[in-house]
C-alpha cells in the first residue's frame, strides 16, 4: 500500500486518485493532526464488501467448504457435454 502525507496528496490530488483506480491499489493518507484514511477506487471497494459479505455468510461459506470437499474427492457433479458446451457458448 502506497503512503503519503495528506499535503502531498492534496497537491496531486487527480494522479493519485487515477493511480488507485488504474493500479487496483489502496493509498493510505497520514495526517499530522487527525486520524489516517484510505483511498481506494469505487470497484475496488465494492468488491471488497462483496468478499466480506461472503465470509460473513455461515451458511454461504459451509456450502462453500462442501463444495470444495466434492471437489476433491471427485464425487461433485459433473455436467453433461452439452451443459458444458452451452457454458463455454456464454
Amino acid at each position: 500500500m502506497n503512503e503519503l502525507t495528506v499535503n502531498k496528496f492534496r497537491a496531486n490530488l487527480k494522479d493519485f486518485v487515477d493511480k488507485a483506480i488504474s493500479e487496483h491499489g489502496a493509498i493510505r493518507v497520514t495526517r499530522r493532526a487527525g486520524k489516517d484514511f484510505i483511498v481506494v477506487s469505487a470497484e475496488d471497494w465494492d468488491r471488497d464488501q462483496e468478499t466480506l459479505y461472503v465470509l460473513r455468510n455461515k451458511p454461504l461459506m459451509r456450502q462453500v467448504a462442501e463444495s470444495l470437499e466434492t471437489y476433491i474427492q471427485g464425487s461433485g457433479y459433473k455436467p453433461t457435454k452439452e451443459e458444458l458446451d452451452a457454458i463455454n457458448r456464454l
